[in-house]
């Protein structure tokens, strides 16, 4: 591996890191050498993590959950230099069936578990000599649109704004704050849906197959590299090339 690329000596905290794209990131970034905290609410899957993670229950809705999920990561490996908020959810919903209740759930844990998770983390990345932020966002809201997912759009489009100014805001720091925006992924999330839905997502994409949380990780791992250092404020498209026929 290239030594731009090497995350020994890293330290990395992966919220909803327990399943699908967060399970994906976390084993991107043990790979390329980091240690790896995975956040997650408390689940079948956290306990059956592979004992190289370190599993913590969190409830990013919560900020004392979020700051005590980085206190047991610094108590764990003596700091943190890598924060990846992956943690959201994407529940369907025509825009006939979004009322408030609905339209504050999702937007409490897809913004407000980034905002709790970005917060608790500050004190610890403006130590780190390379402290780096990457979100989850998606091109759902930000480049593309999709019946049903009206108010999932909203809060990842709002996640960009977020990261934007909260790259700005924490340049001095040494800090960069990105986002991966993934497109069609297969993920345990989809198991659910039919195989004729899940054909159609596929060919959506020009090589007519769904990507996999690994190829979300491996960005992950790039923007939290040396090799990213000069990337700063932006999201990278990781679709497979999805958004070019649309």
């Amino acid at each position: 591996m290239s030594q731009a690329f090497d995350l020994t000596g890293r330290i990395a905290l992966v919220t909803g890191g327990s399943s699908g794209i967060g399970l994906g990131i976390a084993r991107c970034l043990a790979a390329a050498g980091a240690k790896v905290a995975i956040a997650a609410l408390d689940d079948e899957h956290l306990t059956n993590l592979d004992p190289a993670f370190l599993p913590i229950a969190c409830d990013v809705t919560s900020y004392d959950s979020c700051e005590a999920a980085v206190a047991a990561t610094i108590d764990a490996f003596g700091g943190l230099d890598i924060l990846a908020a992956n943690a959201g959810v994407f529940p369907q919903a025509t825009l006939d069936t979004i009322d408030a209740d609905a339209l504050a759930y999702i937007t409490r844990i897809n913004v407000g578990g980034l905002a709790n998770c970005v917060k608790a983390a500050l004190p610890v990345l403006k130590e780190s000599r390379a402290g780096r932020i990457i979100a989850t966002s998606s091109i759902t809201g930000n480049i593309t649109g999709y019946p049903g997912w009206a108010h999932y759009g909203a809060t990842k489009a709002a996640q960009m704004g977020y990261v934007r100014t909260a790259a700005v805001e924490l340049a001095p720091y040494g800090i960069t704050v990105n986002a991966v925006l993934p497109g069609n992924i297969l993920t345990g999330g989809l198991e659910g849906l039919s195989k004729d839905y899940l054909k159609q997502m596929a060919a959506a994409v020009p090589s007519g197959k769904l990507g996999s949380p690994e190829d979300i990780g491996h960005a992950v791992a790039f923007l939290a590299s040396d090799g990213a250092g000069f990337i700063n404020g932006h999201g990278i498209v990781v679709d497979g090339g999805q958004i070019l026929p649309e």
